[in-house]
Parts: structure tokens; C-alpha cells; sequence
């Protein structure tokens, strides 16, 4: 049985992940942007919290770690390039570690170009991928401290994931990459489809940061860097991949 996730929007665009392990009864949440929408979402499912997995350090995913942590005694697990700027780690973690969650296995990928330390947490067995300011919803997050090749290759690394695998990101941004992707390749019947869809699901209160590896894969210009149609469409053709999505990341910037 997969875990039980449920995504839980807090301040303005944010979300924060609860996962439920209903074997073990396990809890664990995946940044804590704030604390009270998180606290309500356990009490309103009886679940008591086990677990902080920390993504990277800026404010709006660990502003709530603190308050959330002494009143529920929760581990909490974060990257260990980014322990100095992170709340206190009871693990520190490094690209390839392994969390033990229920009956899962996690897996720690290194994501690196929107900070620095920045972190992924994968959960194959229920086909789930943390990617918070990295892979993002037909987008990926600015380069605050990294670099574009530094940026390309971590979105390589989490393309490498199945297909099915649920990409769950830290923000509702979509609104904003769907323009910029249509902006720069319109003629991809997959992308045109699937804007079509996002009115429905805000009509239907869907989780707007989540997709499927395959769709964004598909649909996420910043991950179709390598395509040479793209490269065409941008009057970039015969540039190198990271080239491509320096423009991509550039032109986003200034979209």
C-alpha cells in the first residue's frame, strides 16, 4: 500500500506535504512553510507527527520547523551543506543517503542551482518526488545561488526518475510558467492540453504543484532543453543543453 499524501497549501502559494505511512503510523511533512494549516490538516486526519524532511533553507519552507517541532517532538532531516542555515538537524544528509519511513525507503538527491544545498526526496515505492524550488510545475526556481549547468544537471537527475513518478513542488506558480512556456513553445499540442486544463482544476481545488514526471517532462520547457525543435523555436540551434536553459532561465527572469 503507498503512502497517504496529502498536499497542504500555506501562506500565499505555498505548499507543505503530509505523508502518512497507515501501517506504521508514521507522519512526516515535507517543508513546514507555517505551522497552523499543517497542525490542522493532522488533527482533522488523527495523525501525529513522526517526521520534518527540510528541502533547503529559504524562509517560506522552514519558517514554521521550530514551533512545529517542539510541540510535536518531530525528527528532523535536512541537508548537511545546509546545516548552518537550516534549523537544528537531528540527521544530516548527503546525495545518495536513505531514509527509513514506514515501509519505504527515501532516497536523497542532491538538486543544487536554486541555493545551494538544496535538496530532493524521492519515495519509489509510492512513485513521489520532492523537488520543492527545483523541478517545479512547468518550471523550475531562479538561480538564486547556483549556476545553469549546475541547475541543468539536477533537473537531469530528477528526469532520470520514472514516468510515473508524482513530481510534488513547493509552489503554485503554475499560472505564471504556463504563460512563459507557451511564450516560448506554443506549437506543443501536449502543453496546449494541458492548460487547458488548469481552470478546471482550480475549480476543483486540485493540487496545482503537482504533475506527473511524464507530463512535465512533455510540457516543461526547462526540461526539453536538449530538444532541438525548442532549440530551433529559440534560435538556438546547435547550442549545448545548458546554453538552452540558460536562455530558457534568463528569458523566465525577465518574463
Amino acid at each position: 500500500m503507498p503512502l497517504t499524501l496529502l498536499a497542504v497549501p500555506c501562506l500565499a502559494d505555498n505548499y507543505a506535504y503530509l505523508l502518512h505511512d497507515p501501517t506504521s503510523g508514521r507522519t512526516g511533512v515535507v517543508d513546514v512553510p507555517e505551522t497552523t494549516p499543517i497542525v490542522d490538516a493532522m488533527t482533522a486526519n488523527g495523525w501525529a507527527l513522526s517526521d520534518i524532511f527540510i528541502t533547503h533553507h529559504h524562509h517560506d519552507h522552514i519558517g514554521g520547523v521550530a514551533e512545529l517541532r517542539d510541540a510535536t517532538g518531530a525528527t528532523v532531516w535536512g541537508a548537511a551543506a545546509d546545516a548552518h542555515r537550516l534549523p537544528p538537524l537531528d540527521h544530516a544528509l548527503a546525495e545518495g543517503d536513505t531514509i527509513e519511513f514506514g515501509r519505504e525507503t527515501a532516497r536523497v538527491i542532491d538538486v543544487p542551482g536554486h541555493t545551494i544545498g538544496h535538496i530532493a526526496f524521492h519515495f519509489p515505492d509510492s512513485a513521489l518526488a520532492f523537488t520543492a524550488d527545483s523541478l517545479m510545475a512547468l518550471g523550475c526556481g531562479r538561480l538564486f545561488e547556483g549556476t545553469p549547468a549546475q541547475m541543468w544537471d539536477s533537473l537531469c537527475k530528477l528526469a532520470a526518475l520514472p514516468d510515473a513518478t508524482r513530481i510534488c513542488s513547493g509552489h503554485d506558480y503554475l499560472s505564471g510558467n504556463a504563460a512563459f512556456a507557451q511564450s516560448v513553445d506554443a506549437d506543443t499540442p501536449a502543453l496546449a492540453e494541458r492548460i487547458a486544463r488548469l481552470d478546471q482544476m482550480r475549480r476543483d481545488n486540485a493540487p496545482m504543484a503537482i504533475a506527473t514526471l511524464a507530463e512535465e517532462l512533455a510540457t516543461n520547457p526547462f526540461l526539453r532543453a536538449a530538444d532541438p525543435a525548442l532549440k530551433a523555436a529559440l534560435g538556438m540551434a546547435g547550442a549545448s543543453d545548458v546554453e538552452t536553459f540558460a536562455e530558457l532561465r534568463a528569458r523566465k527572469d525577465s518574463f
